[in-house]
Formats: structure tokens, C-alpha cells, sequence
């Protein structure tokens, strides 16, 4: 069986799924066998595995860390909000049901042998597993039947690092404060701390280093400073939803932030483009200057479009494309763009029916079977202007979560291949005059020669040099920036103690 070594934090936010990674990464390039693990993950930004089931990301930027593929097991329960008192409860990458907080906290004790299943399994087939807890181990009120923090911890037999965030204020009191509220058993199970996100002059910390060891008895493990490292965050707790649009970039693109916004890691490829402004507009801002307007996934598609209506935004976006801005919708959004949106079974909520932009001539239908899927195949449509043009053929790949079905009625962008099996599938639309396209497929800009046709598209649009194609792959990138954080956190702890931990055990 696996070692096993777990970090936990103080609170949601201070670095837990970011470290994880970098050990992840560390471990590897040590030529260690190595899985990350998080028994319930939150979030609206996940994932299709390759045998069609659904994970959170932040796991699957731990595997890729890891070097593995990832696997539903490093992820056996994820809740994906739906509104603010319920989430959709995924279990092993399917979905088992609607449920809210209450409901869920006493129905969680019957997904521990689940759990447990789940982490044995690739513990059996790992040298070391990393594990993530979840939000703060200190809710006092949740730790009956746990098997997030402290429970998981147990379960593993897992040696605790803690984590606490200096760039919020108060490290010192949220970690002891933490560490305090721990029963005498957990405490047995945390093997130091780490501070992270640091900022400032180390000497006139160290003072405060010491007294906190000596408080509670625990060694510091190091202090890892802030470093702007380009790997994807956890949804909730961007910062990139507070960027702002930058004047002197050549392409100007605008992301709509709606109220329920899934899998915004979609733009995350839009960061190595040096050139590139990217800003998410809220629903009580103006979209502005744009050469690209963006309207991204979302967990509740109907609610999101009623609120876009109800803000004016809607009404810009329309706007926008009548005076020729390109438009492009993902899932959600794709199906906010056509005519119409059907929910005869209460799927999403109690609207039967509501009209959509009406810019693709689309009507879509939600049913209660969820298409979870990989996709990889060849765009089919040809169009000969604007920004869309030269795309006909282009490779490109991602994968669908979406519970919609939609039919167009003219035009398509058909991929060829679902999983290893030729299909004849409609996966998008695109409008007559070429400027509007939807499509269900997450992750597509990440395919660089797709978005480098658009992004060059624009540029000759404008009037600016086109450049030539990145050297490397947005895969490549994410490899050179798991390696930056892997050195960046080894130097700033102490990883022979690190190893010490591990090997020790509880």
C-alpha cells in the first residue's frame, strides 16, 4: 500500500489544491508513483475522464502534475452547485442526485465505504498518494461522520500538514486557532505547518515563527513566498474574474461572468497569449470594446439567462452582434444563444420554457440523462470571412458535460470522433453569416491551431501583424509551469523533512 502525506488548511483559499499539485510534481520528478486524492471536491470547473465520467479539475491538474491520467477514483464525491442551498451530489463520475446541504450531511455517512473504496484502490497502486482536505479541518459543527479532513486523515492513517494563508492577515491566530480546536486524537495526526503566500522580509517573520512552534508544539516546514505561476484555480476563489481589460493588447476578448459560471478554465489558454486581453463583464457592467464576446458554461443555463435579461447584459450582447462582434457560447451558453430552451422535466428548475438570443437558429431541450463524454474530431464548415474563417478541417478536442440536447436547424460543426467511434455528430452550430458559433465542447481553445486561426483572424481584421503560431503546445506550457511551482515550493520548505513525515507516518 501507498504512503500517504495530507494537507489541510485553515480555511478555503489559502493554497491547499496549489500544493497538493506542487507535490504531486515533486514527488514525480523523485521517480515516485504518485496520486493525488481529494474525497469531496465543491466545484463547478470539472472534468471528463477518459471512460466518460465526471471529476473535479482540481484533481485533474494534480494528476497532470502527477504525470497520470486522471481517474474518478482521485475524486470519488464532487457537488456542483445549482443553486445556493442545493448541489448536484456526483459519486465515482455519476450522478446519484439533487440534494441540499442538510439533506446531503445526513445522507454523506452512506458514501464513506465509497470513499474508503475508492482511496484503497489506488493506494494499491501508488508509492505515495497526496491528499487534499477540504475548506478548514476546525468546522466543528461537521465533524460527525467527516471524511474530508480529520475522518479522511483517519481513514488513510495519513500524516496532517497545515496551511495558512499570511496574505489575508491573522496566519498566526487561524493556525493556532485551528490546530485548537482539533480533538486530542486529530491533533496526533498534524506533523507541522506551512505558511503560504508570503510577502515581505523572512527575518521579521521569524520571531513570530518561533513562538508559534513553541505554542503548539509543531514544527514550521517552511514559508513559501506569493509567485505568480500560470496554473488553473479553484472556481470559487479566483482572482481572474478581477482582471482587468488591458488597452494596449492587440485582441480584446470578453468573457460574460455568469451568476453560475462552470468550467471558466475553458480561457485559462488565453493567458499564454502575450498579446491578449482577457475580462469577465458581471451582469452590471458594459462589455465595452470588444473583438470577441464569449459566453461560457453554467450549471443553471435558464436562471443565468433570466439574469442576463433582467441586467440589460443580454441586451449588449445582442447589440454587440448586430454591429459585428463575433459571438461565441459554450454549452450554456451555446444554448442561450439559439431560439428556444425546453425543460418539460423540471431539470434545472420550475421554467418549462423560455425564449433564448435567438443569434443561432438552435432550440434546445434538457433531459435527465447527462452527456459525459470525450470528443476529438475535425470541424466541418467552411466559412470564408470574419473571424471564423479557415477553420474548415481544423483538429480539435475537448469534452462534454451537459444535460441539453440541441437541434439546428442550418448550419454545424460536426466532429468525428466520440471516444474512439466514428459517430455522425452534430456538436455545434454556426449562423448564415458566419459570425456566431455555439458548441457543447469544453476545453476546445485549448486545441492551438483553432485558436490561433481566430486570434490572427481578429488581428487581420484590425489591421495588425499576424504572428506566427506558439512554439509549443498549451500542454507543453502547463508542463513547464508544474515544473516552476514543483522548484519554486521545494526551495521554500523542508522537504527532507517532507520525506521524513511521509516515511514516518502517524
Amino acid at each position: 500500500m501507498a504512503k500517504s502525506i495530507m494537507f489541510q488548511g485553515t480555511a478555503s483559499g489559502v493554497g491547499k489544491s496549489i500544493i497538493t499539485a506542487a507535490f504531486c510534481r515533486i514527488f514525480s520528478n523523485d521517480r515516485h508513483i504518485v496520486s493525488p486524492f481529494k474525497s469531496q471536491n465543491m466545484a463547478l470547473n470539472s472534468f471528463i475522464t477518459k471512460d466518460g465520467k465526471e471529476m473535479g479539475r482540481a484533481q485533474v491538474v494534480q494528476a497532470e502534475a502527477a504525470k497520470v491520467e486522471p481517474d474518478v477514483r482521485m475524486n470519488p464525491v464532487l457537488l456542483k452547485p445549482t443553486t445556493d442551498k442545493k448541489s448536484q451530489v456526483i459519486v465515482m463520475g455519476k450522478v446519484k442526485d439533487n440534494l441540499d446541504a442538510s439533506t446531503y450531511h445526513k445522507e454523506k455517512s452512506s458514501l464513506r465505504n465509497t470513499v474508503i473504496d475508492a482511496y484503497e484502490s489506488l493506494s494499491s497502486e501508488n508509492d505515495i498518494i497526496v491528499i487534499e482536505g477540504a475548506g478548514s479541518p476546525a468546522e466543528i459543527n461537521l465533524r460527525e461522520n467527516d471524511f474530508v479532513n480529520m475522518g479522511m486523515a483517519e481513514i488513510a492513517q495519513s500524516p496532517v500538514v497545515l496551511i495558512g494563508d499570511i496574505d489575508r492577515g491573522g496566519v498566526f491566530a487561524s493556525l493556532y486557532g485551528t490546530y485548537m480546536l482539533l480533538t486530542d486524537q486529530e491533533k496526533k495526526f498534524v506533523k507541522g505547518v506551512v505558511i503560504n503566500k508570503f510577502r515581505g522580509d523572512l527575518e521579521i517573520l521569524k520571531p513570530g515563527l518561533k513562538m508559534l512552534e513553541e505554542l503548539i508544539d509543531l514544527p514550521v516546514l517552511g514559508v513559501i513566498p506569493y509567485c505568480d505561476i500560470n496554473i488553473e484555480d479553484e472556481d470559487s476563489l479566483t482572482d481572474r474574474f478581477n482582471l482587468k481589460a488591458q488597452s494596449d493588447k492587440s485582441v480584446n476578448i470578453k468573457v460574460i461572468k455568469l451568476p453560475h459560471i462552470s468550467n471558466f478554465t475553458d480561457f485559462d489558454v488565453f493567458n499564454t497569449f502575450e498579446d491578449l486581453s482577457l475580462k469577465y463583464v458581471g451582469l452590471n457592467e458594459s462589455i465595452g470594446d470588444a473583438d470577441l464576446i464569449i459566453i461560457p458554461g453554467t450549471k443553471n443555463t435558464i436562471e443565468d439567462l433570466i439574469a442576463l435579461r433582467e441586467s440589460g447584459l443580454e441586451e449588449q450582447i445582442i447589440r454587440k452582434h448586430k454591429s459585428g462582434v463575433p459571438v461565441f457560447g459554450i454549452c450554456g451558453g451555446y444554448q442561450m444563444l439559439g431560439k428556444k430552451i425546453m425543460d418539460p422535466e423540471g431539470i434545472e428548475c420550475g421554467i418549462k420554457e423560455i425564449a433564448g438570443m435567438s443569434i443561432l437558429d438552435i432550440e434546445t431541450v434538457f433531459e435527465e440523462e447527462k452527456e459525459t463524454t470525450r470528443v476529438k474530431g475535425n470541424i466541418n464548415f467552411d466559412i470564408k470571412s470574419g473571424v471564423f474563417k479557415g477553420l474548415n478541417d481544423v483538429k480539435i478536442e475537448g469534452y462534454e458535460i451537459h444535460c441539453g440536447r440541441s437541434k439546428n436547424e442550418s448550419g454545424a460543426i460536426s466532429i468525428n470522433e466520440k471516444l474512439g467511434q466514428e459517430v455522425n455528430y452534430c456538436e455545434g452550430s454556426i449562423n448564415e453569416q458566419g459570425n456566431v458559433i455555439g458548441t457543447y465542447l469544453h476545453g476546445i481553445f485549448d486545441s492551438r491551431e483553432f485558436t490561433n486561426i481566430i486570434l490572427n483572424n481578429i488581428k487581420e481584421s484590425k489591421g495588425i501583424d499576424k504572428k506566427e503560431d506558439a512554439d509549443i503546445s498549451y500542454k507543453e506550457f502547463k508542463e513547464k509551469e508544474y515544473d516552476k511551482l514543483a522548484e519554486h515550493v521545494k526551495k521554500h520548505v523542508d522537504i527532507e523533512k517532507i520525506y521524513e513525515i511521509l516515511e514516518k507516518g502517524v
